[in-house]
């Protein structure tokens, strides 16, 4: 579905700040070290070549993340002090849930320049770097300086009312077929628009929601993607930039994409259970070939001709079995992509259409689609940048993560250049993980992934429960955190075999951050390698960023931008989503505490960041 492209080759440099937040230990000594590094990056081919293991791992990297003189050393007073109100006032819960009124009145009172400047001075100055690309280079280079990249994020969100955004979803989300004849589809009504989920900005967490409008509205939007594209390229090297495909097309095509690969799995693991092979992880499962044929013939999956004509050549597993990679290959030998959209009837035994009839509009709106994912990648390969792509509500997600694969497949060639992202509240989780990296070891491309906690959980338990299906999130905090740390672990013993994986590690959980710090000691892993990256939001977890950054690891901070009054919906919606994680942050209240203090015992009363 995606045109191949050559990729450019071109060396890149890491510059790293003075590493005084790192204490090497040697034979058990402490040894502290003070210095300014210049790492040339590898070129992938040459970085699979072996390394010495043991010597490595007697070189372990230690991070005093208590250390407030290095954690704050690139904020001056003045910024201490707003963070410090910033902070405590996101712990009244009447501020946070009156601040669109609050916000408001102040614009009454005191006029637009004045309202602008204060919340420059508050809350925009916070969390939002900048009005454009131009006016966000100074923060972006003085982090840069300190260690920390940037991930560009343009975070102006439409402010819609409730009913506006639930008749533009429902409308984006229908198809014309639908329209003239409901019920018609045979998708699972998960897969369904329902209009009092039709608002996605409800229950979520630090993530930006996009609504469909028209094709136009979407070029545009692929525009502005390309701006930050552009302006990660040319503000640091080897950047980030990220992308949400509710951006770039009807989520009609997602939905049903979605509910045509989730029947297909659910059919392999119907298949798999009559081989006595259910409960299993997802990669154990695999079928034996007469067996399946058998099975197939008995449903009356097609006839026997085409069954034989399936699993042969490339469609064989390598040890004539056919596990879940090998049958999701099926799906993929379609000409037109309405075709892509049929579906196993246990019933009929029949491959059935998901719809009955698409109009050629919407046929040419999901060519679309995948044309404008295919201009960001391209266009992320020619500037150097590295893309990630968000991951979005579980209904829209496994078509999401189907067309990043794809991408991958044709862009991390020779290096990784697209990141999926994986939500581990998932259930799922590890063996979407697992399922995925097996893809890239057989095809031999580099497997990039963003691992987070995830933004929709609230939203996806009451949807569950409400429309009745199963809840995909996991049952409790630790759950997650237990496959948060299952995912991480797996993609770092995948860097350490074959150095191909790469992953970002975005989380402002400083346990887990210590777990991978653990970890990449036990396996000789050294941040100079540039495979383990780590991410947090602009404007908190400071104590973890800046440290990590000084000590030569790779690690970027989610910068939003944009105009102060077509960024107020995203700083209002992040207060009220956020408050919990606010409520939290008495440790890093503490520490600016402890920082600020020093400084004035230290007569550091106008201390100025120098770089």
């Amino acid at each position: 579905l995606i045109l191949a492209f050559r990729l450019a080759r071109n060396e890149k440099w890491w510059i790293h700040a003075p590493l005084n937040a790192i204490k090497r230990v040697e034979g058990g000594k402490e040894k502290q070290v003070d210095e300014c590094t210049v790492v040339k990056a590898v070129q992938a081919d040459l970085i699979t070549q072996s390394k010495n293991t043991t010597e490595a791992q007697t070189q372990k990297i230690e991070i005093d993340f208590d250390n407030t003189h290095e954690a704050y050393k690139s904020k001056d007073n003045i910024e201490l002090l707003r963070s410090l109100l910033v902070f405590k006032l996101c712990t009244f819960d009447f501020l946070v849930d009156k601040n669109k009124e609050l916000m408001d009145l102040s614009k009454k009172v005191f006029g637009q320049r004045l309202f602008e400047r204060l919340m420059k001075m508050t809350f925009y100055g916070q969390f939002v770097a900048g009005e454009d690309h131009n006016s966000i280079k100074p923060l972006i280079h003085k982090n840069q300086a300190f260690g920390v990249g940037s991930v560009l994020d343009y975070s102006v969100e439409e402010d819609l009312t409730q009913e506006e955004a639930e008749k533009k979803e429902m409308e984006a989300c229908v198809s014309e077929a639908e329209k003239e004849s409901p019920g018609v589809d045979h998708r699972e009504k998960k897969y369904k628009a329902h209009r009092q989920f039709g608002d996605r900005r409800g229950g979520v967490v630090s993530a930006r929601t996009y609504f469909y409008a028209d094709e136009a509205k979407c070029d545009n939007q692929m525009e502005t993607f390309l701006n930050c594209i552009k302006a990660s390229g040319g503000a640091s090297v080897d950047g980030f930039s990220a992308i949400k495909m509710t951006a770039l097309g009807r989520p009609q095509f997602l939905l049903q994409f979605s509910a045509v690969l989730v029947k297909w799995r659910r059919f392999f693991n119907l298949l798999a259970a009559q081989q006595g092979k259910s409960g299993m992880d997802a990669l154990e499962q695999k079928l034996e070939l007469e067996q399946l044929k058998e099975s197939l013939t008995q449903l009356g999956v097609g006839n026997k001709d085409d069954i034989e004509n399936w699993f042969t050549g490339e469609k064989l597993g390598p040890s004539g079995t056919i596990d879940l990679l090998d049958w999701n290959s099926l799906i993929n030998d379609r000409t037109s992509i309405s075709n892509l959209l049929v579906i196993p009837n246990v019933e009929t035994g029949q491959l059935e259409p998901l719809l009955r009839k698409f109009t050629v509009e919407e046929e040419k709106q999901m060519k679309r689609m995948l044309q404008r994912v295919d201009v960001l990648a391209k266009h992320a390969v020619d500037n150097g940048v590295r893309l990630m792509v968000d991951a979005e509500q579980t209904y829209f997600q496994p078509a999401i993560s189907r067309l990043t694969l794809e991408m991958q497949r044709i862009f991390n060639r020779e290096k990784p250049i697209i990141f999926n992202t994986y939500q581990c509240y998932l259930k799922e989780a590890y063996d979407n993980v697992s399922v995925d990296m097996e893809l890239s070891r057989r095809e031999g491309w580099y497997f990039g992934a963003k691992l987070v906690r995830g933004a929709y959980m609230y939203q996806e338990r009451s949807r569950a429960e409400e429309i009745g299906y199963e809840d995909p999130i996991n049952p409790d905090y630790e759950a997650t955190n237990r496959m948060y740390h299952k995912c991480l672990e797996f993609v770092l013993e995948e860097i350490n075999h074959n150095r191909k994986a790469n992953v970002m590690v975005a989380s402002h959980n400083e346990d887990t951050v210590k777990f991978t710090l653990e970890k990449m000691n036990q396996m000789g892993l050294s941040p100079t390698e540039n495979k383990v990256y780590f991410g947090q939001l602009l404007g908190m977890c400071d104590q973890i960023s800046f440290p990590l950054g000084q000590a030569g690891f790779p690690v970027y901070k989610y910068v939003p931008y944009g105009p102060v009054n077509e960024v107020i919906p995203y700083l209002s919606r992040r207060a009220l989503e956020n408050r919990g994680f606010m409520k939290g942050s008495q440790r890093e209240r503490s520490l600016l505490w402890k920082e600020l203090k020093r400084r004035l015992l230290n007569g550091q009363i106008l201390y100025k960041p120098v770089y």
